[in-house]
């Protein structure tokens, strides 16, 4: 029970020992006791990048306290209260001690452990002294134990009573090293790269994926900070990203790279939803908005981004580049009340929403002056690589962009800044497909931007991005390429000029016919976000959208992917000549197994709108057959009980055009469907 000491999901520094419960006998704490002293002196033969001093002492010590475990464990003695109360304070005090020794060698943690070690060493002398108390308890005199024994216990108290655990000099060394260098950067000074990889050495970050490892741990460590509201240390966390930015990027240029993240790798790309109306979303971060507020150019944004825009001292619109008259936020109230429906239609969590547009929010703006200048003579830097560079460096240059700009608005400004855009769009063409792949990859992260969708645009981007989503190398570069054609189309005026290309809707629809489950379904929401213009409806009818779909809902059973389908049928249905092409397609039959079998209520809720559109525009034949269909009623009265107040209000009307139907009915019809199906709902 008491020998479980590990705890995987354990912050760092943090120590939940679990003291020994009470009635616990002498021996079965005593070996468990030693099972963890065994483990802490396997220790010994690690390498330790930082305390390494006091790491040695600790293991002396504790392995002296286990040959003294191992000698009495068969001959207990009689004064038992006192033993156990040493014993249990040994085995809490021990499981602290693993847990420090876990941190000081944890795998990226090296340099913030580095940068906490006054913490740390004075987290060792409070561990030695506890220790030292420990033993001031114990009966040693009435011990069955030998002399020399005894004489070994006696001189672990006394060292660990006078023991000083201060800090190693070779790691204060270190540490003003590193402060210098963040100094440099700071002041717009690239340092001397000998110097950096000195530092480097001295911690084993010798490799890019151990670089690597670096930041994504530092970076949870400031999203964690900011989740709990606590970021007292989250200047210094950003520093040090960026510094181990610049070096990955910079110093471990020719080493192996790639591979070590699989959350950004092709196991997990980036998949869009149709669940997210465009009008809903912030022009900044690009995520839902939870607290919409109005500028003096009458674009809106969410509040918490437009303030950190505000406070880096911008005074011009983000999305018009006007310059603001007033820093005056006008809450949009009718825009949140619509937002707050949306979400409680589909059961969107608005609290997590805003927590989630909190985190991305707070990157507008560096989290460290020295973190700002690293990034952007990094990006000079793989700029420089991206035109000049040989093939492997301009493909390493692109996977490092893609890292950067993953979650990051300031990174990804900064990288569009030093031009990086234009040679990325270049290097599509490429017959190589790892290059071609992380280019699109970095383009995709770069557009989210409102400046990289303007750049992409002006520079003719599209024909190129166009290129990859009809011929890529890759199926996975091909369903980046759909992701960018919704992020470039989602501002109204690229939006027409994206759907007047006469290859988009084609190469879209081909891309859901053939593309693997992720790229259907970024194709089919890149299509959605096209629909918000009603002159591209046309375009995607003739495309052959509507058959592509129905054949997809025929065959797949991705509840996701067939909810998206379904959204963007309702939106083409809600025109006469959309509702006509839909019912050539033999749709219907179609949409009422989705009505029937889906789990999902938002796709419930696109099948009564496409019906409801189909009864308006398309009239009896329409109606006669759904009238047919006797296990329709039965549905639609169950989302009058369970359905959204938004799908209830389209299923009421759907039933009073089918009952009205019915009562102007022949009495051949009527016959075939009993009117006690028929509920009065008026």
């Amino acid at each position: 029970m008491i020998q479980r000491f590990d705890r995987n999901d354990r912050r760092i520094l943090t120590f939940p020992a679990v003291h020994p419960c009470e009635g616990i006998s002498p021996a079965t704490l005593l070996d468990s006791l030693i099972t963890l002293s065994q483990g802490i002196c396997t220790f010994k033969s690690k390498f330790f990048p930082s305390q390494r001093r006091n790491v040695r002492e600790m293991i002396r010590q504790v392995g002296i306290l286990l040959i003294f475990f191992e000698e009495i464990r068969d001959h207990l003695p009689s004064d038992r209260d006192s033993i156990v109360l040493c014993f249990a304070e040994l085995h809490t005090t021990f499981q602290k001690i693993k847990f420090l020794l876990d941190d000081c060698m944890r795998e990226g943690a090296k340099t913030w452990m580095l940068m906490k070690s006054h913490s740390v060493a004075s987290q060792f002398q409070v561990l030695v002294r506890t220790v030292a108390t420990a033993l001031d308890v114990l009966p040693l005199n009435s011990l069955n134990v030998s002399r020399e024994i005894k004489e070994l216990v006696l001189m672990v108290a006394n060292q660990a009573q006078r023991a000083k655990m201060e800090l190693d000099p070779e790691d204060e060394e270190a540490v003003k090293r590193i402060i210098l260098l963040l100094n440099q950067f700071e002041n717009k000074f690239q340092p001397d790269p000998r110097v950096i990889k000195k530092f480097l050495d001295y911690l084993d970050i010798t490799t890019w994926a151990e670089c690597h490892k670096e930041i994504k741990f530092l970076e949870d460590e400031i999203n964690f900070e900011c989740s709990e509201n606590y970021e007292r240390e989250v200047p210094m966390l950003s520093s040090l990203v960026g510094f181990l930015s610049y070096c990955r990027g910079i110093l471990f240029e020719d080493s192996v790279y790639g591979n070590t993240d699989q959350s950004d790798g092709t196991s997990n790309l980036e998949t869009l939803s149709c669940l997210n109306p465009e009008d809903f979303r912030c022009p900044i971060s690009l995520e839902l908005m939870t607290d919409p507020v109005t500028v003096s150019t009458g674009q809106t944004y969410d509040r918490a981004s437009i303030h950190k825009w505000l406070k880096s001292g911008n005074l011009l619109c983000p999305k018009t580049g006007e310059t603001l008259q007033s820093t005056e936020l006008v809450p949009n109230s009718s825009l949140r009340n619509l937002i707050q429906q949306f979400c409680a239609d589909n059961g969107i969590s608005l609290a997590k929403s805003r927590k989630k547009n909190r985190d991305i929010s707070r990157t507008i703006l560096p989290g460290n002056p020295a973190a700002a200048e690293a990034i952007k003579f990094l990006s000079e830097f793989l700029a420089c690589r991206l035109y000049f560079g040989s093939d492997q460096q301009k493909t390493k240059a692109a996977y490092e962009i893609r890292l950067l700009a993953k979650s990051n608005i300031f990174n990804r400004s900064v990288l569009i800044e030093a031009a990086t855009i234009t040679a990325l769009l270049q290097m599509l063409s490429s017959n190589d497909p790892s290059m071609q792949e992380h280019s699109i990859s970095a383009l995709l992260k770069l557009s989210k931007h409102s400046n990289g969708k303007k750049v992409i645009m002006e520079n003719r981007g599209l024909n190129s991005i166009l290129g990859v989503l009809k011929n890529g190398l890759k199926l996975e570069s091909k369903q980046i390429a759909a992701a960018i054609i919704f992020y470039i189309s989602s501002p109204r005026e690229y939006r027409k000029l994206v759907g007047e290309n006469p290859e988009v809707f084609p190469a879209l629809v081909d891309l859901i016919k053939h593309g693997t489950s992720c790229g259907k379904k970024n194709a089919i929401v890149a299509i959605f976000g096209l629909l918000l213009s009603h002159r591209n409806h046309e375009r995607a009818l003739a495309a052959g959208t509507v058959l592509a779909l129905v054949n997809l809902l025929s065959s797949s059973d991705k509840v996701e992917l067939n909810t998206d389908a379904l959204a963007v049928l309702a939106t083409l249905a809600e025109r006469t000549e959309g509702s006509f092409v839909i019912l050539e397609a033999s749709a219907l039959p179609v949409i009422l197994n989705q009505l029937q079998n889906t789990t999902s209520r938002a796709g419930k809720e696109y099948c009564v709108s496409i019906l409801l559109s189909l009864c308006v525009n398309s009239g009896a034949e329409v109606l006669a057959a759904l009238v047919r269909e006797k296990a329709l009623m039965p549905l639609l009265y169950s989302l009058l009980t369970e359905g959204t107040s938004q799908a209830k209000k389209r299923t009421r009307s759907l039933i009073k055009i089918l009952q009205r139907f019915c009562e102007t009915s022949t009495s051949r019809l009527v016959s075939e469907v009993p009117q006690e199906q028929f509920i009065d709902v008026r």
